[in-house]
Protein backbone atom coordinates (compact mmCIF):
# COMPACT_ATOMS: atom_id res chain seq x y z
CA UNK A 1 0.00 0.00 0.00
CA UNK A 2 1.48 3.32 -1.09
CA UNK A 3 1.12 6.14 1.43
CA UNK A 4 1.65 9.78 0.45
CA UNK A 5 2.80 12.47 2.87
CA UNK A 6 4.58 15.81 2.97
CA UNK A 7 8.37 15.61 3.05
CA UNK A 8 10.19 16.68 6.21
CA UNK A 9 13.76 17.81 6.78
CA UNK A 10 14.50 14.54 8.59
CA UNK A 11 13.74 12.69 5.32
CA UNK A 12 16.68 14.29 3.47
CA UNK A 13 19.17 11.39 3.91
CA UNK A 14 16.67 8.91 2.45
CA UNK A 15 15.53 11.35 -0.29
CA UNK A 16 19.09 12.08 -1.43
CA UNK A 17 20.03 8.37 -1.41
CA UNK A 18 16.97 7.59 -3.55
CA UNK A 19 17.82 10.50 -5.89
CA UNK A 20 21.43 9.35 -6.33
CA UNK A 21 20.57 5.65 -6.74
CA UNK A 22 17.77 6.29 -9.24
CA UNK A 23 19.99 8.45 -11.43
CA UNK A 24 22.89 6.01 -11.18
CA UNK A 25 20.82 2.91 -11.97
CA UNK A 26 17.87 4.08 -14.08
CA UNK A 27 19.05 7.16 -15.98
CA UNK A 28 22.42 5.61 -16.86
CA UNK A 29 20.84 3.92 -19.89
CA UNK A 30 20.23 7.34 -21.49
CA UNK A 31 23.13 9.47 -20.27
CA UNK A 32 26.92 9.18 -20.20
CA UNK A 33 28.96 8.34 -17.10
CA UNK A 34 30.01 11.99 -16.84
CA UNK A 35 26.39 13.16 -17.04
CA UNK A 36 25.33 10.65 -14.38
CA UNK A 37 28.17 11.62 -12.05
CA UNK A 38 27.38 15.35 -12.30
CA UNK A 39 23.62 14.86 -12.04
CA UNK A 40 23.86 12.50 -9.06
CA UNK A 41 26.15 14.98 -7.27
CA UNK A 42 23.02 17.13 -6.80
CA UNK A 43 22.28 14.83 -3.87
CA UNK A 44 25.17 16.45 -1.97
CA UNK A 45 23.65 19.96 -1.89
CA UNK A 46 21.70 19.61 1.35
CA UNK A 47 20.78 23.31 1.46
CA UNK A 48 18.94 22.93 -1.86
CA UNK A 49 16.99 19.93 -0.52
CA UNK A 50 16.11 21.83 2.68
CA UNK A 51 14.85 24.77 0.60
CA UNK A 52 12.78 22.46 -1.60
CA UNK A 53 11.15 20.83 1.41
CA UNK A 54 10.56 24.14 3.22
CA UNK A 55 9.38 26.23 0.26
CA UNK A 56 7.86 23.89 -2.35
CA UNK A 57 4.96 21.47 -2.41
CA UNK A 58 7.11 18.36 -1.78
CA UNK A 59 5.50 14.95 -1.30
CA UNK A 60 6.81 11.46 -0.61
CA UNK A 61 5.50 8.01 -1.43
CA UNK A 62 6.14 5.35 1.21
CA UNK A 63 5.57 1.63 1.39
CA UNK A 64 5.68 0.54 5.02
CA UNK A 65 8.27 3.07 6.26
CA UNK A 66 10.49 3.07 3.16
CA UNK A 67 10.49 6.15 0.93
CA UNK A 68 9.92 4.75 -2.57
CA UNK A 69 9.42 8.00 -4.47
CA UNK A 70 9.06 11.75 -4.24
CA UNK A 71 7.82 14.68 -6.27
CA UNK A 72 7.87 18.44 -5.91
CA UNK A 73 6.08 21.38 -7.45
CA UNK A 74 7.43 24.91 -7.87
CA UNK A 75 5.60 28.18 -8.54
CA UNK A 76 2.18 26.55 -8.50
CA UNK A 77 2.43 24.74 -11.83
CA UNK A 78 6.06 23.85 -12.58
CA UNK A 79 6.63 20.15 -11.90
CA UNK A 80 10.25 20.34 -10.81
CA UNK A 81 11.05 16.76 -9.81
CA UNK A 82 9.77 13.18 -9.81
CA UNK A 83 11.91 10.25 -8.77
CA UNK A 84 10.97 6.65 -8.01
CA UNK A 85 13.27 4.25 -6.16
CA UNK A 86 15.24 2.00 -8.52
CA UNK A 87 13.76 -1.14 -6.90
CA UNK A 88 10.15 0.11 -7.14
CA UNK A 89 9.90 1.12 -10.81
CA UNK A 90 6.71 0.32 -12.76
CA UNK A 91 4.52 -0.23 -9.69
CA UNK A 92 2.28 2.83 -10.02
CA UNK A 93 4.26 5.04 -7.63
CA UNK A 94 5.22 7.66 -10.23
CA UNK A 95 1.65 7.70 -11.56
CA UNK A 96 0.21 8.23 -8.09
CA UNK A 97 2.67 11.06 -7.31
CA UNK A 98 1.90 12.63 -10.70
CA UNK A 99 -1.88 12.55 -10.09
CA UNK A 100 -1.45 14.29 -6.73
CA UNK A 101 0.86 16.92 -8.22
CA UNK A 102 -1.61 17.53 -11.06
CA UNK A 103 -4.46 17.87 -8.53
CA UNK A 104 -2.42 20.44 -6.63
CA UNK A 105 -1.85 22.42 -9.86
CA UNK A 106 -5.60 22.44 -10.55
CA UNK A 107 -6.34 23.48 -6.96
CA UNK A 108 -3.90 26.37 -7.51
CA UNK A 109 -6.16 27.43 -10.44
CA UNK A 110 -3.63 26.78 -13.18
CA UNK A 111 -4.80 25.37 -16.50
CA UNK A 112 -1.39 24.04 -17.54
CA UNK A 113 1.36 22.06 -15.81
CA UNK A 114 4.90 22.32 -17.20
CA UNK A 115 8.09 20.38 -16.62
CA UNK A 116 11.59 19.76 -17.95
CA UNK A 117 12.00 16.00 -18.25
CA UNK A 118 14.94 13.74 -18.96
CA UNK A 119 15.22 11.40 -21.94
CA UNK A 120 14.55 8.57 -19.49
CA UNK A 121 11.33 10.12 -18.16
CA UNK A 122 9.94 11.24 -21.52
CA UNK A 123 8.04 7.99 -22.32
CA UNK A 124 6.36 8.14 -18.87
CA UNK A 125 5.15 11.70 -19.44
CA UNK A 126 4.19 10.98 -23.04
CA UNK A 127 2.04 8.11 -21.76
CA UNK A 128 0.32 10.56 -19.36
CA UNK A 129 -0.72 12.91 -22.21
CA UNK A 130 2.06 15.48 -21.83
CA UNK A 131 2.97 17.29 -25.01
CA UNK A 132 6.57 17.99 -25.97
CA UNK A 133 6.98 21.73 -26.38
CA UNK A 134 10.65 21.56 -27.30
CA UNK A 135 13.88 19.64 -27.01
CA UNK A 136 16.54 21.67 -25.23
CA UNK A 137 20.08 21.61 -23.96
CA UNK A 138 20.70 22.73 -20.39
CA UNK A 139 24.02 23.39 -18.76
CA UNK A 140 24.50 21.98 -15.24
CA UNK A 141 27.86 22.24 -13.49
CA UNK A 142 29.63 22.70 -16.82
CA UNK A 143 28.00 19.72 -18.55
CA UNK A 144 25.31 20.01 -21.23
CA UNK A 145 22.23 17.84 -20.73
CA UNK A 146 19.59 17.19 -23.34
CA UNK A 147 16.05 17.18 -22.01
CA UNK A 148 12.52 18.17 -23.01
CA UNK A 149 10.07 20.85 -21.99
CA UNK A 150 6.65 19.21 -21.68
CA UNK A 151 3.24 20.46 -20.66
CA UNK A 152 -0.29 19.26 -20.14
CA UNK A 153 -3.48 21.34 -20.21
CA UNK A 154 -6.45 20.67 -17.95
Amino acid sequence: MIQIRQAEITDIPEITALFRNTITHINSKDYSEKHISIWASGADDIDVWETRINKLYFILAEIDTTIVGFAYLKNGNYFDGLFVHKDYQRQGIGSKLLRIIESQVMMNDFEVIKSDVSKTALPFFDNKYYEIIKKQKKNFKGVTFENFIVEKSF
